[in-house]
């Protein structure tokens, strides 16, 4: 018969360009960004992290491939470049200060497991690059080593996207280019240079890349807070990984439809939940998690849209063959059933936990509140509502004093009184958003004279070791202990104003000196009217 039967796994799609030729001008087109990013990182910081985690991401993924199929007697696939690009694809979805095993350890992940466990290339159900960062952030992304991202100016790490959640200006410029921080490939400009140049060759589909774009902007001035402020959203597609996901990612052939209507309903997908993370996320990374949704989705995609062939008149044949249309539900996948059930149950089950211990679960803050608010100040026996500062409180918006003491707001405010209902001082609960990991929490005591008497953290999730120093060492945390003054200085003189930072961690320093400024600041122009 020769080959005329050739039986092969879907999409059935045949083109003059071998995949060892895609494979080979893709990875061509992650090269500027990868070059762009390894320079901006030597130039600035002198150092060439960055180029090591681009080497070892792609080494350990061929090395794993030609590995796995000597071990299971395969035919050997690294020659067709798609463990070279898989590799290439993660390793500028890291930042530059990432350690080299880390690189290592995606790689594996994507190629073992993503990859070939599920018989290699064209039959991995999600994109392995994607998949292998998936794994690393909810690995490791607690502590700082999957976050942490070069410091480009005094924010010491923050991303744009992380400014962009506090509503802080970033550098659109700045951002294009590539220079304004994050993982290694943040260079829109050399992205689109090559995600144009795919497109150009139409080794991509528009549909898809573009329908991401479109849907991402759209739903972002629809309800993102902000209409249709063109600095806004040019920021917000800068930023995040949108561009590397929409030309790189979202548009890889194995995971995504087959149809140019399915691709736009896919690429249409991927960019409103990318949206709605955005937008109702907590997370700066969680544009990887609305493609990897997506690409489960394909599968249906494919099965409910399908090209009509040219002059096919589906309801007139299948009138003359008498095809009866079975019920909808038996039409729907029982895995997509099974899925579906899954997720409403278990949505309901944590819904319904949380209606439950919701109660308790306030009492123990009111709890840690009251345990914080007496460390603060020993000598109070209880502690009463000052109506001015309610007042006061209500109309300071985002921020305290209009963002004077950055992404600060004073959360509570009351007087404390002793068994004789004298004043014996004062204590706020501040919290701050420019905490390195989350938000921090913080109750000052301060004395009637305006002293600061202590501090003590509410509520903090700083890395341990050297944010988290600011609560468990004393010679920092009580620095502030018995000092009046007008504003604490970090780094100052000691002598008069000056307050040591720690090492290593200079947001999380700033956010607790910003935090009892505000606190002073308030007490001396709400609860004492503007004296002192």
């Amino acid at each position: 018969m020769g080959k005329a039967l050739n039986l092969s796994a879907g999409p059935h799609v045949r083109d003059r360009w071998t995949t060892p030729f895609i494979m080979m001008v893709v990875f061509a087109s992650l090269l500027p960004a990868a070059i762009v990013g390894v320079v901006v990182h030597w130039v600035t910081f002198q150092s060439l992290n960055a180029l090591w985690v681009i080497l070892a991401a792609i080494a350990s993924a061929v090395l794993t491939e030609l590995l796995f199929c000597l071990v299971t007697r395969r035919k050997i696939t690294i020659g067709d470049g798609s463990a070279a690009v898989t590799g290439l694809m993660l390793a500028l979805c890291l930042s530059p200060n990432t350690p080299v095993l880390m690189p290592v350890i995606g790689s594996v992940f994507a190629i073992l497991v993503v990859k070939c466990c599920f018989g290699g290339l064209g039959k991995n159900f999600v994109n392995p690059a994607l998949a292998a960062r998936c794994f690393l952030l909810i690995s490791f992304g607690s502590g700082t080593l999957m976050t942490n991202y070069p410091s480009f100016d005094a924010l010491s790490g923050a991303t744009p996207v992380e400014m962009l959640y506090k509503g802080q200006m970033v550098d659109i410029t700045r951002m294009f280019l590539g220079t304004a921080g994050g993982v290694i490939g943040s260079s829109i400009l050399a992205l689109l240079v090559g995600g144009l140049v795919l497109w150009g060759l139409d080794i991509i589909h528009g549909e898809i890349c573009f329908s991401v774009i479109g849907a991402f902007t759209l739903v972002l001035a629809l309800f993102g807070g902000h209409g249709f402020d063109i600095t806004y959203l040019v920021a917000q597609l800068c930023g995040g990984g949108v561009i590397l996901g929409a030309f790189f990612m979202a548009t890889d052939y194995t995971t995504s439809p087959v149809s140019r209507l399915g691709q736009l309903v896919y690429g249409c997908l991927i960019g409103i939940l990318g949206a709605l993370f955005r937008i109702y996320g907590k997370g700066t990374d969680m544009f990887s998690y609305s493609i990897i949704i997506a690409n489960l989705f394909t599968p249906l995609i494919d099965i409910y849209i399908v090209p009509k062939p040219y002059a096919y008149r589906k309801r007139a044949i299948e009138k003359a063959e008498g095809v009866v249309k079975p019920p909808l539900l038996k039409r729907i996948p029982k895995p997509v059933i099974a899925l579906t059930l899954i997720a409403a149950i278990s949505g309901l089950a944590l819904s319904g936990v949380f209606t439950v211990t919701r109660d308790s679960i306030e009492a123990n803050e009111r709890s840690n509140k009251t345990k914080s608010y007496r460390i603060v100040c020993e000598a109070a026996e209880d502690f009463e509502t000052i109506d001015a500062a309610e007042a006061a409180i209500a109309e300071q918006g985002d921020s305290y004093a209009g963002g004077k003491f950055g992404s600060t707001k004073i959360d509570e405010a009351y007087r404390a009184v002793d068994a004789n209902n004298a004043t014996v001082g004062y204590v706020f609960a501040v919290t701050s958003n420019d905490g390195y990991k989350s938000p921090l929490k913080i109750a000052v005591g301060i004395t009637p004279d305006g002293t600061v008497n202590r501090i003590a953290f509410i509520e903090s999730h700083e890395t341990p070791g050297k944010g988290s120093l600011w609560d468990e060492d004393p010679a920092y945390r009580d620095q502030f202990n018995g000092r009046a003054v007008d504003a604490f200085v970090l780094g100052g003189d000691k002598s008069t104003n000056g307050v040591d930072a720690v090492s290593g961690s200079t947001r999380t320093s700033e956010a607790v000196v910003n935090s009892v400024n505000a606190s002073l600041d308030f007490f001396r122009n709400v609860i004492m009217g503007g004296g002192k």
